[in-house]
C-alpha cells in the first residue's frame, strides 16, 4: 500500500500549483514521566487518521508507554519500538527507547530520576533535529527544578533550544498561540523585580523584529499588525506611574513604525484585553511572563500552545505543566498537546511555503494584493491610549 500523502493546492492568480506532501516527521519528547505527559500523548495520537498528516516519533520509554496504555485501556493504540531513528517506520507511531532498564514510576511526584530522563529525551531529539531526521519537535512539559544538572542549566525549554542551536536568547521569542490569538514575551522566566531593569529600547525593537519575521515566515501573514503592551498601569500615565513607556517602549515602537512596520501601542494590558482590542491585531507583545500568560490562558481556556519563534528549527509545546495533581487519573485534557502537534506540522509547512514564495517575487506581490496587507490601516492610531 502506498504511504499516506497530503495533496496541497496553492492558488496564485489563475493558476494552481499542485504539490503532493508526505506526512511531516514530528518528534515528541516525553518530558516528566510522573505527570500527565504519556496520557495526553496517547490521547493525541489515538486517532489513526493523524498518520496521514504526521509521522510521530516519541522520545521516551516503551515500558512507560505500555504502562499508561494499559491504564487508559487504549487497546487499539499501536506503535513501533526502536532503539534509534534509523529504524523509523513512516506508517506507524514510533517510539525511541532512550532508556532500556526498568523504570520505577512515582506518579504525581517529582524526582531527579524523572528529570534526568526528560533531559535525555531532549538531547536525543536535538541530535535528530540537527541530522534532519525529524522536521520539528513537540516538547511535553518538564519540571524546571528536577531537570537541573550539568547538562541542563536553563530556566526552560526556550533557553535550552536557543543554546543547543547557537541562537542568542534575544533572537528567540516565547510565543503563546491559540487560533488567531498570539502573545509573545519580551522577558521570559524572570522574577518580577528584575523585569524593568532588563528592558531596553534595543531589546524591544529586536523582539518586535523577531515577532514580525515569525508572523510572516511561520504563520503566513504578509504584513502583520503587532500591538505592544505597556509595563506600568495606565501605560505610565504620562510618566506619573512610571517612565518606561516614555523612555523605552514608545521610542522602540516609533522606530519600528517609521520603518513601515505595523506596530502600535503601548497599550495598558487591562483595558486592551478587557475591551477585546486584541482581536484587531495579529499578535501582541507583552513585557513580562504573567502579563501575557494570564490573559492568554484566560482567553484560550485550557487550550493553546507555546511556540519558540526565532529558532532555525520548529519547537512547540502544550500550554500546561506536568499537572502532577491529576496524573494517573485519566482526567487530563489532550487538547493543548494535540494542538501543539498540529501547529508544529503547520509551521513546518508554512516555512516551506515562505521559502518558495520568496523565490518568486511575483507570487509574493500577488499575495500581498490579495490580502490587502500592502496598505497601512489608517484607522489604528499607533500611539493611542487604551480607553479606561
Amino acid at each position: 500500500m502506498n504511504e499516506e500523502k497530503n495533496i496541497v493546492f496553492d492558488f496564485i492568480g489563475d493558476t494552481a500549483d499542485v504539490e503532493v506532501r508526505e506526512p511531516v516527521v514530528i518528534g515528541i519528547t516525553h518530558g516528566d514521566i510522573n505527570g500527565v505527559n504519556y496520557e495526553v500523548i496517547i490521547k493525541s495520537l489515538y486517532d489513526k487518521e493523524i498518520l496521514s498528516l504526521i509521522t510521530p516519533v516519541i522520545y521516551g520509554s516503551s515500558k512507560v508507554l505500555n504502562y499508561f496504555q494499559k491504564q487508559l485501556h487504549a487497546v487499539d493504540f499501536q506503535y513501533f519500538v526502536m532503539q534509534n531513528t534509523t529504524q523509523l517506520n513512516k506508517k506507524k507511531i514510533n517510539i525511541v527507547n532512550i532508556f532500556d532498564q526498568e523504570i520505577k514510576l512515582d506518579i504525581g511526584k517529582s524526582n531527579d530520576f524523572a528529570g534526568s530522563l526528560a533531559v535525555r529525551a531532549l538531547e536525543q531529539a536535538v541530535n535528530d533535529l540537527k541530522k534532519g531526521i525529524i522536521k520539528a519537535v513537540v516538547t511535553a512539559p518538564i519540571n524546571k527544578s528536577n531537570v537541573q544538572s550539568k547538562d541542563f542549566n536553563f530556566s526552560g525549554h526556550t533557553e535550552y533550544f536557543a543554546d543547543r542551536f547557537n541562537t542568542p536568547e534575544q533572537d528567540t521569542l516565547m510565543l503563546m498561540v491559540h487560533d488567531n490569538l498570539r502573545i509573545g514575551l519580551i522577558t521570559n522566566h524572570l522574577p518580577l523585580n528584575e523585569v524593568s531593569k532588563s528592558l531596553s529600547k534595543d531589546l524591544i525593537v529586536h523582539k518586535i523584529h523577531v515577532m514580525d519575521d515569525s508572523l510572516m515566515r511561520d504563520f503566513g501573514i504578509v504584513k502583520p499588525r503587532i500591538a505592544v503592551l505597556s509595563l506600568n498601569p495606565h501605560a505610565g500615565e504620562n510618566g506619573f506611574l512610571g517612565s518606561e513607556e516614555q523612555d523605552i517602549i514608545e521610542p522602540a515602537i516609533k522606530q519600528c513604525f517609521d520603518k513601515k512596520m505595523l506596530v502600535y501601542g503601548p497599550y495598558a494590558a487591562d483595558g486592551f484585553f478587557g475591551s477585546g482590542n486584541y482581536r484587531h491585531f495579529d499578535a501582541v507583545l507583552a513585557m513580562y511572563h504573567d502579563q501575557g500568560l494570564i490573559a492568554f490562558k484566560s482567553i484560550a481556556e485550557g487550550e493553546g500552545i507555546n511556540f519558540t519563534a526565532g529558532l532555525p528549527i520548529v519547537r512547540t509545546s502544550p500550554a500546561h505543566g506536568t499537572a502532577y495533581e491529576i496524573a494517573g487519573q485519566n482526567a487530563a485534557s489532550h487538547a493543548s498537546m494535540q494542538e501543539a502537534i498540529f501547529m508544529a506540522c503547520e509551521i513546518s509547512q508554512n516555512r516551506d511555503i515562505f521559502l518558495q514564495m520568496n523565490k518568486n517575487p511575483l507570487k509574493l506581490g500577488i499575495a500581498q494584493e490579495i490580502t490587502g496587507y500592502t496598505r497601512v490601516d489608517e484607522t489604528i492610531d499607533p500611539f493611542a491610549e487604551e480607553a479606561e
